[in-house]
C-alpha cells in the first residue's frame, strides 16, 4: 500500500524535474503529455489506494511508513513518513483528480505562450507538494509541503512576471503567507515542546485520550497558532487580501489553487488536527466566528466586482469561510464534505471563465460581454451548472454540502452563525448568476475585436469542463442526509469528533428527524431568493443596477473598492514598514551606525598613519635623532622604575 503511496509523489516530481531541466528541448505536444501523463498516473495510483481502503474494516484504514529518520538532536526527533489514511486519501483524490483535469485544460490554454514547459514544470512541483502535504506523517514535514506550495502559487501568480501587477500579487501572496506561517511554525515548535513529539499518530492520540483538560491553555494556544497558518494559506480574515490579487496568474492556476491546492490546505489541516481543537472550545468560537465573517464579507464584495475572476475569487474566499464555519462548530466532515464539492464546481467556474477568456481574446470585464451563449453553447452549459451548483440548488453538489453546514451552524452553533451563512448564501446565488448574465445573457456588448474573433474553446479544454460538470452534478450524493458515504468514510479519522457537541451548542448537536428537510426547503428559497432577485435586475431590468448604484453610492463604492482593506493595510503595515526600513534600519542603522562605524575606523587608523608617516623622513640624521631619543627613554625608564 505505501510503496504505491510513494508512487502518488514521485510521478509529478518527475514530470516537474523532466519539464524543468529538459522541457526547452522538448517538443510542446511531449511537455503536454508529460505533465498530464504523471498527474493522471498519480490520480490512477490513488484510486487503487482509496479501493485498497474500502476492501479492509474501517478500524485497519491507517498506514504509516518512515521512509527514513530526517533529524535527530537530542529528544527531537523527525522522520520522513507517509501516511495513509480515509482523510488524506480523500484529498488525493481530489488534488489528483481536479488537477488532472486542469493540466488537460492548460494544454489548449497554454499552447501559445513561450514559457510553456516552465508552466508545466510549475504545475506538476505545486501538486506534487500538496500531496507531500496532506500525505506526510508529520507536523514538520507537512510544513515543508506547506511551504513548498507557498513557493509554487508564488511562481506561478507571478508567471508572467513581465506584467508589473503579476509580480506585485506574487510578491503579496508569497510576503502574507509568510505571515500566517510564522504562526504554523511557532505552533510545531510549542507542540514539540507540549507532547516531546510531532508525530500526528503520537500528538492526537495523546490528545484524544484525555492527557489535557478542555480548555487547556497550551492547546488553547498551540490551535490558534495553527489556525494563524490556516488563515494565511485559506485565505481567511484578516489575511485574505492575497487570493483576488492571485488571478493576475494563467486561469488554470487560479483553478488549482482555488479549487483543488493550497487554499483547502488550511480546512485539511484543522480537520487533521480536529482531537486538538476539540479540546479549546474558545479556539473553536474563534474558528467559527472568523469562517462565518469571511464567508459574509467575501460575498457581498462579490456583489458588485466586474471582473469574471475576481468575482469567482471572492466566492472562494467566501466557501472557505464556510468550511471553516463547520469546522469550528465541530461539524468537521461537513467541513470536508464542502471542501470536496467546492473541488468540483470552483474548478468548473474558474476553467469555464478561462473558455470565456479565451473566447474573447483576453477580456476579463463582465460590463464588455453579454450574449455569449449562443456563440459557446459548451461554455455556456458547463457554467450554467457551475453556477447552480454553488448557490446551493438540489441536486447539484453545493446544495448538499451547503445545507449541512448551515444545518450544523444552528443545531451546534448558534442563530448568528446560521443567519451570518444564510445571507452569504444569498449573496452567494445573488452574484454568481448576476455574473451568469452579464456574460451569457442580454444584449451584446463585445467590441469590434473581440466579437470578430468570438469562438468556442477547443475539445481539450470543453472536455474538462463537461467531466467536471458531471461532478458538480452528481458529487453531492456522496453526502445525503442519513446515509452519508463520505461520513461512514472519514468516521475512522475522525471518530466521534465529525459529529460532537461543543461548548454553545444551540440543541446539543442533535435535531429532529424533520428539522433537516425543513432546513433543506428554507435554504433552497434563500438560493432561489437570490436567483430572482439577480435575474429581475439584470434580464427584466437592466437599467435598474445603475440607477442602484447611484443611489446607494456610498455602499456601492464601499463594496466596489472592498472595504478600503488594502488601502488601510498600506497604511497600517506596508507604508509604515517601508518608512521604518527606510528610514530607522536604512538610513539609521545601516548607513550611520553599522557603516558609520567601520568607516569611524578606517578614518582613526588612517589618520594615526598620517602622523606617522610624518616620521618617515628617508634623513638617516632623524633617524639617528630618534634612536638616542628612545635610548635615553629607556633609560629615564631604568632608573625610575626602581
Amino acid at each position: 500500500m505505501l510503496n504505491l503511496v510513494a508512487l502518488i509523489l514521485l510521478f509529478p516530481l518527475l514530470g516537474a524535474a523532466v519539464n524543468g531541466l529538459i522541457g526547452k528541448r522538448l517538443q510542446k505536444e511531449h511537455v503536454g503529455y508529460l505533465a498530464c501523463g504523471v498527474i493522471g498516473l498519480s490520480f490512477l495510483v490513488s484510486l487503487l489506494v482509496f479501493c485498497g481502503l474500502l476492501l479492509l474494516p474501517p478500524a485497519e484504514r491507517l498506514f504509516e511508513k518512515e521512509v527514513f529518520c530526517w533529524i535527530e538532536s537530542g529528544s527531537f526527533k523527525s522522520v520522513v513518513g507517509l501516511q495513509v489514511d480515509p482523510l488524506s486519501t480523500l484529498m488525493i483524490l481530489v488534488v489528483t483528480g481536479v488537477g488532472f483535469l486542469i493540466h488537460i485544460y492548460s494544454i489548449g490554454y497554454m499552447h501559445q505562450d513561450k514559457g510553456y514547459h516552465r508552466y508545466f514544470s510549475y504545475l506538476n512541483l505545486f501538486t506534487f507538494s500538496m500531496l507531500l502535504l496532506v500525505l506526510s506523517n508529520n507536523f514538520l514535514l507537512m510544513f515543508i509541503g506547506w511551504e513548498a506550495v507557498g513557493l509554487c502559487s508564488y511562481l506561478l501568480i507571478g508567471f508572467w512576471f513581465e506584467k508589473k501587477s503579476a509580480s506585485n500579487a506574487a510578491k503579496k501572496a508569497f510576503v502574507v503567507n509568510r505571515v500566517g506561517d510564522f504562526g504554523f511554525a511557532l505552533g510545531i515548535m510549542l507542540i514539540f515542546l507540549t507532547f516531546h513529539s510531532i508525530d500526528f499518530t503520537e500528538v492526537l492520540s495523546a490528545a484524544s485520550h484525555g492527557h489535557f483538560e478542555a480548555g487547556s491553555f497550551t492547546i488553547t494556544i498551540i490551535t490558534l497558532l495553527l489556525f494563524m497558518g490556516a488563515t494565511g494559506k485559506s485565505a481567511q480574515i484578516p489575511l485574505y487580501t492575497w487570493l483576488p490579487d492571485a488571478m493576475e496568474g494563467p486561469t488554470p492556476v487560479s483553478a488549482l489553487i482555488h479549487a483543488a491546492t493550497m487554499v483547502t490546505a488550511g480546512v485539511y489541516m484543522i480537520v487533521r488536527c480536529n482531537a486538538l481543537y476539540m479540546l479549546s472550545p474558545f479556539t473553536m468560537t474563534v474558528v467559527a466566528s472568523i469562517g462565518a465573517v469571511t464567508a459574509l464579507f467575501a460575498a457581498s464584495v462579490g456583489l458588485v466586482q466586474n471582473d469574471i475572476k475576481r468575482v469567482l475569487a471572492y466566492s472562494t474566499i467566501s466557501q472557505l469561510g464556510y468550511m471553516f464555519l463547520a469546522c469550528g462548530v465541530g461539524a468537521f466532515t461537513a467541513g470536508v464534505f464542502h471542501l470536496m464539492t467546492h473541488a468540483f464546481f470552483k474548478a468548473l467556474l474558474f476553467l469555464g471563465s478561462g473558455s470565456v477568456i479565451h473566447a474573447l481574446s483576453g477580456e476579463q470585464d463582465m460590463r464588455k460581454m453579454g450574449g455569449l451563449r449562443h456563440h459557446i453553447p459548451t461554455t455556456y452549459k458547463t457554467f450554467l451548472i457551475g453556477t447552480v451548483a454553488i448557490a446551493g440548488i438540489p441536486p447539484f453538489a453545493g446544495f448538499f454540502s451547503k445545507d449541512e453546514i448551515l444545518l450544523e451552524s444552528l443545531t451546534r452553533g448558534n442563530f448568528i452563525y446560521w443567519s451570518m451563512g444564510a445571507l452569504a448564501a444569498f449573496f452567494t446565488a445573488f452574484y454568481m448568476f448576476r455574473l451568469l448574465f452579464m456574460t451569457f445573457h442580454g444584449k451584446s456588448r463585445l467590441d469590434h475585436h473581440a466579437a470578430e474573433h468570438l469562438h468556442e474553446s477547443p475539445r481539450n479544454m470543453t472536455l474538462p469542463l463537461t467531466v467536471l460538470a458531471g461532478l458538480s452534478l452528481f458529487g453531492g450524493f456522496l453526502g445525503i442526509p442519513g446515509a452519508s458515504a463520505i461520513q461512514h468514510f472519514l468516521s475512522p479519522v475522525l471518530g466521534g469528533h465529525g459529529h460532537t457537541e461543543i461548548s454553545g451548542a444551540a440543541s446539543g448537536g442533535h435535531h429532529g428527524a424533520g428539522l433537516p428537510y425543513l432546513m433543506m426547503v428554507v435554504s433552497t428559497a434563500i438560493a432561489l431568493g437570490g436567483i430572482f432577485l439577480a435575474y429581475y435586475l439584470y434580464i427584466k431590468k437592466p437599467e435598474l443596477p445603475k440607477k442602484l448604484a447611484e443611489r446607494f453610492r456610498l455602499i456601492y463604492k464601499l463594496l466596489l473598492n472592498k472595504y478600503y482593506v488594502d488601502e488601510i493595510y498600506d497604511v497600517l503595515f506596508v507604508n509604515t514598514t517601508k518608512k521604518i526600513s527606510a528610514q530607522i534600519l536604512w538610513k539609521f542603522v545601516d548607513v550611520k551606525m553599522i557603516d558609520g562605524s567601520v568607516n569611524g575606523i578606517a578614518r582613526l587608523v588612517r589618520g594615526f598613519g598620517n602622523v606617522l608617516r610624518l616620521l618617515q623622513t628617508g634623513y638617516i640624521r632623524n633617524y639617528a635623532f630618534y634612536i638616542v631619543l628612545g635610548c635615553i627613554f629607556v633609560v629615564v625608564l631604568a632608573v625610575f622604575g626602581k
